[in-house]
């Protein structure tokens, strides 16, 4: 009974374990696929405002540009480690719903174990005093 026991819950640890790789590998391939887009739309921006730097001649206009450029990078860059952060505290949420729900699981898995062992061991004690009483 203690092997099996132990077995289910090497089970649990297992199925725990592969349940928060997949959820890390989830999180991280969406952290990432937002990054890239986010990359992609700075480098979009950024080549659209050089092309435009390029044809204008003024001074002024120039400086104004790059002015814009340099606030919008702050912005995307701001919005890149908001998202960052949101994600993070998504992530941190749901492993921690996960490993509540895992862990009530578990100890409802254990009470079970432990009730069927002891009307077990009630059964076996029956057993043996009946059979004394038959001796």
């Amino acid at each position: 009974h203690e092997r099996e026991h132990d077995r289910e819950i090497s089970e649990l640890a297992a199925k725990h374990s592969e349940e928060m790789e997949k959820l890390r590998a989830e999180l991280q391939e969406e952290q990432r696929h937002l990054v890239d887009e986010l990359r992609q739309q700075m480098e979009a921006t950024h080549r659209a405002e050089h092309e435009q730097a390029q044809l204008q001649s003024q001074t002024l206009h120039s400086l104004e540009l790059e002015a814009l450029r340099l606030t919008l990078n702050n912005m995307h860059t701001s919005q890149l480690e908001l998202t960052q952060s949101n994600l993070r505290k998504e992530k941190e949420t749901a492993l921690m719903e996960l490993r509540e729900m895992l862990n009530d699981k578990r100890a409802q898995e254990v009470a079970i174990l432990q009730s069927r062992h002891q009307l077990e061991w009630e059964k076996i004690r029956e057993q043996c005093l009946k059979e004394k009483e038959d001796l």
